[in-house]
């Protein structure tokens, strides 16, 4: 059961914090974590039996990029909305006046991103208080994450600390690159440990204890960067998420200057205010820059190119190369591309001719050139069926053959 769960977590926390941090004790803690996230990816899985789930907050991914809204209380996530993006969600001066998740939708650089305003986030919400648990599944789905924050109260309440815990306990991992562990299961053969640089947070006999402690025996394990032990740990679950996150510092407006500044140069950081519409074009651009959205406008031969209505690609839905333009065109058009033209910064000089691999960056334009074959014959038809026959188009260009030689 559920409470049995959060019992076992209590437990293990307490053991946590009662330990002292030495050498001796390294493989003791690495267990205790190995444990914690064991029982946590319990509480993730939904409950089993005969109960109904509720209502779920799940919205239609909409436009090119979702951004989630995450926060406590009364921070100011509804008038982040209403301001951005027009669409009214409804904000008083009590506490959780948001109870679903409402959308709204931000046009910017031609592009729409979807914004999503949630319920707030209360300490304790990863053990599901306060609906928490279905608050982070959604900001799990998005491509971004905007953590609001009090800039009036942010000295003293450390709010950003506890909502980046709430987040890790469920699996979100904010501004981090997945570890460069190499992790397969095997079916026999034991436990094969191999590291390509030297390993100062690890040792082998805690890399085994812990995957003894996940009951793997037989595996290939190869460290590519000199991990710990919470990154082996998500590698085994497999479970994590790893996504941007930007800090919003709201209210800035009634705090001192020197507050803002100092704020404002922490990374990831943007102070703004919602009530006098201070910073939101600053904010729209980090958006922007953290999401990595890229804009292809296409060409045609001959014409000028189209920057009425780009394509617009991301790496975290599906990628950022030709092939994956080609696909956002029509599908059959990957098969058929002989080379792509590419004006703007991703190409050495212009035009530059690039194969489907070609990384493309924003604002570039393309002109895509299919091969011959695919020219000659757009039909799919071949030998006998073919609807178009091989004579040309006008008898006087018909090649005579050579008369036999005799």
């Amino acid at each position: 059961s559920i409470m049995g769960v959060l019992e076992k977590i209590k437990e293990i926390e307490t053991e946590m914090a009662r330990t002292q941090k030495n050498k001796a004790t390294e493989y003791h803690l690495g267990q205790l974590k190995a444990k914690l996230a064991k029982l946590r990816t319990q509480l993730l899985e939904p409950a089993k039996g005969p109960g109904g789930e509720g209502v779920g907050f799940d919205v239609a991914k909409y436009g090119h990029g979702r951004v989630a809204l995450i926060g406590f209380p009364s921070v100011g996530k509804s008038t982040l909305l209403s301001t951005l993006t027009g669409t009214d969600s409804e904000a008083a001066a009590y506490e959780f006046t948001t109870l679903t998740c409402i959308p709204g939708v931000i046009h910017y650089n031609d592009s729409k991103i979807q914004l999503l305003d949630l319920p707030g986030i209360i300490e304790g919400a990863s053990e599901g208080k306060g609906r928490g648990r279905q608050v982070i599944a959604v900001a799990k789905s998005s491509d971004l994450v905007v953590m609001v924050l009090d800039a009036s109260k942010h000295e003293s309440d450390n709010h950003r600390n506890i909502l980046t815990r709430e987040l890790e306990a469920c699996g979100l991992r904010l501004n981090k690159s997945p570890p460069q562990i190499y992790f397969t299961r095997k079916k026999a053969g034991g436990i094969t440990f191999n590291s390509t640089v030297p390993l100062t947070k690890l040792d082998e006999k805690l890399v085994n204890q812990i995957l003894h402690e996940y009951k793997i025996h037989h595996c290939e394990l190869l460290f590519r960067e000199d991990a710990d032990v919470d990154g082996l740990i998500d590698v085994i679950e497999g479970n994590r998420k790893f996504i941007r996150c930007l800090y919003v510092y709201n209210k800035a407006d009634i705090v001192s200057l020197e507050e803002v500044d100092e704020l404002q140069r922490q990374p990831y950081s943007v102070c703004i205010s919602c009530y006098l519409h201070l910073g939101l074009d600053y904010l729209l651009e980090s958006m922007w820059d953290a999401m990595g959205l890229v804009r292809v406008y296409t060409k045609k031969v001959g014409h000028k190119p189209d920057f009425g209505e780009p394509v617009i690609l991301s790496a975290d839905r599906g990628g950022t190369t030709v092939e994956h333009f080609c696909n956002q065109l029509h599908r059959d058009v990957s098969k058929s591309l002989n080379y792509a033209a590419v004006w703007g910064t991703s190409s050495k000089h212009y035009p530059q001719r690039c194969g489907a691999v070609h990384v493309l960056q924003d604002e570039d334009v393309v002109q895509i050139v299919k091969n011959k074959k695919a020219q000659a014959d757009n039909s799919e038809l071949r030998g006998r069926f073919r609807n178009q026959s091989d004579e040309p188009k006008r008898i006087a260009d018909r090649v005579k053959k050579a008369a036999l030689k005799t």
